[in-house]
């Protein structure tokens, strides 16, 4: 098969067959162009030595050259070519003590994770398959270049890449590679947070983030992500469910935009139910305040996989209101202060994790929960075309207004500003700049 290399890909291997040595695209952008897709980068092995690429091109940088890697340079691009090798022994199961340079591209494929990442090609030779990759992309498989134990022994984030692949790729893990996948899930402990954490996140964020089941039997989330565990121990005895705590969190995950911050919060929205299960005599479950609990736990498992701020904060915000409403006790004004206590911002968040919420749950009530949400974002829209204050910064008056009274900046300013933001709430009609003042002169200061 063909593939249309970009120009400057194929200008840098066409410039080292000419001095004489092999060279190939190889692995994932061989792999997605097979299948179809555009690949996001190119890489390039070659048996040149390092220095050998570096006499062959004008502009190089050294980016990994103890492990064989040179950063070739053409106009504003740079394309990584790294020379053929064989790894060395993986002492701490992630990367190898030290690396031989080979001239054998059948040594260097060999090292390689799976099958469909152990492929090369350039256009004079075509695609070099001496794994069975092509027939594995074919039948939908994963499966490790090899003996399996050896990959996982070798690095152990393998083991999360073969269920995200399958995950990207909507296909089925071999049963060999599966097993040696279980055999060595412990030696994840070794693995950065940072590894773990992209990897999550990429299955996540997939077309089949249910594939986190899989992680799951394979033993995979009692490592990284416990949490997960005790969900899926969690049952939900309550008209309102028909699955376990973690198997309704996979229906919510597929469910929400295929967002780094939703697919988290729909992932953690839940997992406050495990500590905040009650069971009534008549054998019902309540989770009652499971939505702050989870809100804590979300923060400890994103910072565990040293997740940026940013991240955190949205998607535990969203992971404390996503049960707003669900008892139905709602007005236009509950909606204001929710808006103002939220932020408006995540709004949109909100009503998308809400809807994949109801639609994991049973048939029990579903419509009335429907009915619920439809009336929130009814409220919701309401409040936004009238335009009412949410915050201190929509007020009628200002902190230099209160200084222009006689109130100095400090605790008192603050209480009564949010005292203010508290009547306009319950009041719309009172954000008028005459009336906060005279509220302020007549109740504020006589406090």
């Amino acid at each position: 098969m063909q593939i249309n290399l970009p120009g400057n890909v194929k200008q840098i291997i066409e410039k080292l067959n000419k001095e004489g040595y092999e060279a190939y695209a190889v692995g994932g952008c061989v792999r997605d162009s097979l299948l179809g897709r555009v690949p996001n980068d190119w890489d390039i092995t070659t048996s040149a030595t390092p220095q050998e690429i570096k006499a062959v091109f004008r502009r190089t940088v050294d980016t990994g050259i103890k492990h064989g890697t040179v950063t070739v340079l053409l106009g504003k691009e740079g394309y990584e070519v790294t020379t053929f090798r064989i790894d060395g022994e993986y002492s701490d199961h992630r990367r190898p003590d030290g690396v031989t340079f080979t001239r054998e591209l059948s040594e260097d494929l060999l090292r390689r994770d799976f099958t469909i990442n152990a492929m090369a090609y350039n256009d004079e030779t075509g695609v070099v398959d001496l794994y069975g990759g092509t027939e594995d992309l074919e039948n939908g498989i994963i499966r490790c270049v090899g003996n399996p134990d050896e990959r996982f022994d070798e690095d152990a984030l393998r083991i999360m890449r073969a269920v995200r692949f399958a995950a990207q790729l909507d296909f089925s893990i071999d049963e060999a590679t599966r097993d040696a996948a279980e055999k060595h899930a412990l030696d994840l402990k070794n693995v950065s947070a940072e590894r773990i954490e992209t990897e999550l996140t990429k299955l996540l964020v997939s077309g089949h983030p249910e594939k986190i089941l899989d992680m799951y039997e394979m033993g995979i989330t009692a490592i990284v992500l416990p949490e997960f565990d005790r969900m899926i121990e969690t049952p939900q005895n309550t008209p309102y469910h028909i699955y376990d705590v973690g198997r309704h969190t996979v229906e919510v995950i597929k469910n929400v935009p295929a967002t780094k911050v939703m697919r988290y919060a729909a992932l953690l929205h839940d997992t406050g139910k495990v500590e905040s299960r009650t069971t009534d005599a008549s054998g019902r479950d309540h989770f009652k305040g499971h939505s702050v609990i989870s809100e804590k736990i979300a923060d400890g498992v994103l910072r565990r996989l040293r997740m940026d701020n940013d991240t955190i904060r949205d998607v535990k915000k969203i992971v404390f209101w996503h049960d707003y409403g669900i008892k139905g006790d709602i007005s236009v004004k509950s909606v204001r202060k929710m808006l103002s206590q939220m932020g408006e911002d995540y709004f949109d968040s909100y009503v998308q994790i809400r809807k994949a919420d109801i639609s994991g749950q049973s048939n029990y009530n579903l419509d009335a929960s429907m009915r619920i949400l439809e009336q929130i974002v009814g409220y919701h829209d309401e409040i936004m075309r009238e335009g009412n204050a949410l915050s201190i910064g929509d007020l009628a008056v200002s902190g230099k207004d209160l200084i222009e009274m006689g109130i100095k900046p400090g605790p008192d300013m603050g209480r009564i500003l949010r005292e203010l933001l508290d009547k306009v709430l319950e009041e719309p009609s009172m954000n008028d700049k005459q009336k906060l003042m005279e509220y302020v002169t007549k109740v504020c200061l006589e406090q």
